[in-house]
């Protein structure tokens, strides 16, 4: 699929790469600087993916947290360029996420394609599979490992009804969205199903699966002082 010919777009939930408030239950293994560093990575390469399936125009990140605290801003400002980048709006992630959908839809239209930073493995193929299925009008949810999902497509803003009273992060987090888009929208169509990065195990999966991201190169530098993620 041509970025050109794409009329989808695509939704980027993100955290700013700040130490001590991304990525903490990875930090609590490798030092919260360390997980920082391979967000800043992961962010970069799920930007990268997108670029190559998205247009100009079609792309938006919903940010939270302030880039300007990081550890990398030039560096994030420079892959934000072509992105339009609003803050995101709501207490709770639920609530952040069906506001992104719907202020999305209000400017450009659907379909909607919405994935996180947490999934630096995914390919232009998950997201062409993606787009292909949207374009028949019905959503589209792809499971993650761990019983939450890494993707979300909408086709209209009436699909993220009751997405705020989602319960998040959690082993049945995919579960509940799934029964929350089959009563706004009937039927919901699947997605590949892909581990994110939650823990270090997570992250060696991702960084095998995945050798040639930025994400891997900054995991593997972390191997002098770290036992390669198995623990």
């Amino acid at each position: 699929m041509s970025p050109s010919t794409n009329t989808a777009t695509v939704l980027v939930m993100a955290k700013a790469p700040v130490a001590g408030q991304v990525k903490t239950r990875l930090g609590a293994t490798i030092g919260a600087d360390q997980a920082a560093e391979v967000a800043h990575a992961a962010l970069l390469d799920t930007l990268t993916v997108c670029e190559a399936v998205f247009p100009p125009g079609r792309r938006v990140v919903a940010m939270a947290g302030n880039i300007e605290h990081s550890a990398h801003p030039v560096a994030l400002g420079q892959a934000f360029q072509g992105w339009c980048v609003v803050a995101q709006d709501g207490a709770s992630f639920g609530q952040r996420l069906a506001a992104a959908h719907r202020q999305t839809h209000a400017a450009l239209g659907g379909p909607v394609v919405q994935i996180g930073m947490d999934t630096p493995h995914v390919t232009a193929r998950h997201l062409e599979h993606v787009v292909a299925a949207s374009s028949s009008g019905r959503p589209v949810l792809g499971r993650a490992h761990d019983g939450g999902w890494w993707v979300l497509a909408t086709t209209s803003p009436d699909d993220v009804d009751g997405l705020q009273e989602v319960p998040m992060s959690r082993s049945d987090t995919w579960a509940h969205t799934l029964a929350s888009l089959q009563k706004a929208a009937g039927t919901v169509l699947p997605a590949a199903e892909l581990g994110d990065v939650d823990t270090a195990r997570d992250a060696e999966a991702a960084a095998t699966a995945a050798p040639h991201t930025a994400f891997a190169r900054a995991w593997h530098a972390l191997l002098p002082t770290h036992d390669g993620g198995t623990r």
